[in-house]
């Protein structure tokens, strides 16, 4: 038998890291509170999120539809079967996992555990029993949980990201506090259903971290299809009283006033949970916001125990934590492994947004000499016949070594489109390598060769003079 190695926490990180150290042929254990592996992101995050934002997509496309001649009646929105569909698709993913757990004979214990030294660790199992188990390398892949306001009253009207997924109905009206990714998703899940939708966020813009003319086109999209959006906004009170949620609003010139909601949804950001893992008697530390400290190896301060995802810090993404799972096993099974810093993320609103690499503001403020070049999708033949034309692909190059070093894409389809900008980042491909390769037509993925032949001033359908 292998190394024993113990992995507390069964998300996309743990997961990960444990199906790869099994096919090492490390002794794996996994720890986790629910009956499969799956964690946030397939439990109550990205699949019960992007299950409900497909249904908004399939209304919203109803409703365009009307501009190229085909009208419906009025959907009938069964919400309990949207929720039995929602729930079927966790579970067949939950349980896939279960059994693949199950085929590589990984000791999987549901229930809790905490450290008792740098060797070994108490399991509390679901029944409340408990042992003691050694281990020669751990890793911790526990995850985050949604912030939440304790000046706010405790209400079942105000909900959480986590409790969003589970919708028991459609409420009248709903204001919903954060313009990040998730509450900016939970508002397009919310408007497409019929709910009165607004959107308060305490910065200047949505999307913090995004480049404007990216953010903008969205904020565009969301001043038409949502009650408010309102930006420079702080919430001073929430009071609860019969009809639903009275909120006291106050914006950058002190401005008061009042709304009334049906439901407030939180989304403030997310914290780690290393709570109640005793990382001191471990050796492990934190930093102020309790976040674990690791190198780029994902190895704590003690040596043998490393740590992935969220508690680790941003961007907190799954696909990110599933990374860093494989970069620690990799390391504890003798291969010198770093983590790559250049992770995409992916904003499924309607239209998308998708980024990688720096933005064009982070060029800026590390003085890097870069040329940006923006292909407009109502150029693209491929977004005319799908009446999705307002996006754009964004490239942000070295203007010595012609490297990219950024993409941002707006649009039907950005996530699927932002890997081949990924691959050629992380690859450090040059912007001739991406315009020398050829992309089948009519296809959206051409905005990206377009975009490289803006460089050159050699772009096809649309006139760009290289500068």
């Amino acid at each position: 038998m292998g190394k024993k190695i113990l992995i507390i926490g069964a998300g996309p990180g743990g997961y990960t890291a444990a199906f790869l150290a099994a096919d090492l042929g490390m002794d794996v254990t996994l720890i986790d509170k629910e009956i499969n592996p799956g964690g946030t992101c397939l439990y109550r995050g990205c699949i019960p999120y992007k299950s409900l934002l497909h249904c908004a997509k399939i209304l919203n496309n109803s409703k365009d539809a009307k501009d190229i001649g085909i009208s419906f009646d009025k959907p009938d929105i069964n919400i309990n079967r949207i929720n039995e569909w929602k729930d079927r698709v966790i579970e067949r993913l939950t349980t896939g996992l279960g059994q693949l757990v199950k085929v590589r004979k990984i000791n999987y214990i549901q229930g809790t555990a905490s450290f008792v030294n740098s060797n070994s660790a108490e399991i509390i199992s679901k029944d409340n029993s408990k042992r003691t188990i050694k281990f020669e390398n751990a890793i911790i892949a526990t995850g985050s949980s949604p912030i939440t306001i304790d000046s706010f009253p405790l209400s079942e009207k105000i909900l959480n990201s986590a409790d969003s997924v589970d919708l028991k109905n459609i409420p009248e009206s709903v204001l919903i506090i954060g313009g990040g990714v998730i509450g900016l998703e939970a508002a397009t899940i919310y408007s497409s259903l019929g709910s009165e939708t607004s959107v308060v966020e305490m910065m200047p813009n949505i999307l913090p971290g995004i480049d404007r003319d990216l953010s903008n086109i969205l904020y565009t999209k969301l001043e038409s299809s949502l009650k408010n959006v309102f930006l420079n906004t702080q919430i001073t009170k929430i009071a609860e009283n019969h009809q639903g949620l009275t909120v006291s609003f106050k914006d950058k010139k002190e401005n008061t006033w009042t709304e009334h909601y049906t439901n407030v949804l939180l989304s403030i950001g997310r914290k780690p949970n290393t709570d109640n893992l005793c990382l001191d008697k471990a050796n492990v530390l934190i930093n102020e916001k309790g976040l674990i400290k690791t190198n780029d190896q994902k190895q704590t301060s003690a040596s043998n125990i490393y740590a992935v995802g969220d508690v680790t810090g941003q961007p907190m993404l799954a696909h990110k934590a599933s990374h860093e799972g494989k970069i620690a096993v990799e390391n504890i099974s003798g291969t010198f492994s770093k983590v790559s810093s250049k992770i995409p993320s992916v904003v499924y609103t309607d239209p998308e947004i998708a980024t990688c690499g720096i933005s064009e503001a982070q060029a800026k403020e590390e003085n890097k000499n870069v040329t940006v070049v923006k292909f407009p999708w109502a150029a693209s033949g491929r977004a005319q016949t799908t009446h999705k034309s307002d996006g754009v692909t964004k490239l942000i190059i070295d203007k010595g070594t012609q490297i990219i070093l950024g993409a941002g894409i707006v649009g039907e389809h950005a996530g699927e489109l932002i890997a081949e900008c990924a691959l050629a980042i992380e690859k450090e491909l040059t912007v001739s390598d991406l315009k020398s390769v050829v992309h089948p037509h009519p296809t959206l993925s051409e905005t990206i060769m377009e975009a490289s032949e803006i460089f050159f001033g050699q772009a096809t359908h649309i006139f760009r003079p290289r500068k």
